[in-house]
């Protein structure tokens, strides 16, 4: 179970490192004045630091080379 953990944590980490946010559209409503509705999209993002993915690869390689056999 830890060594799977460590996998995927080091997988994870990896995928951070390599991609350091995503970016989504969103439809949100300006105005909703009765039968008048005004809606826009709006663009929003996720980003995280990139030191974050490297102590997920850190951690994961920790957890794979002391968990037991």
């Amino acid at each position: 179970m830890n060594k799977l953990l460590g996998i995927i944590l080091i997988i994870v980490g990896a995928v951070m490192l390599i991609w350091t946010g995503f970016t989504y559209t969103k439809k949100e409503k300006i105005i909703d004045a009765g039968p008048i509705q005004v809606s826009a999209d709006r663009e929003k993002s996720v980003n995280w630091p990139p030191y974050l993915g490297g102590v997920l690869v850190l951690g994961g390689i920790v957890i794979v080379a002391t968990s037991k056999k």
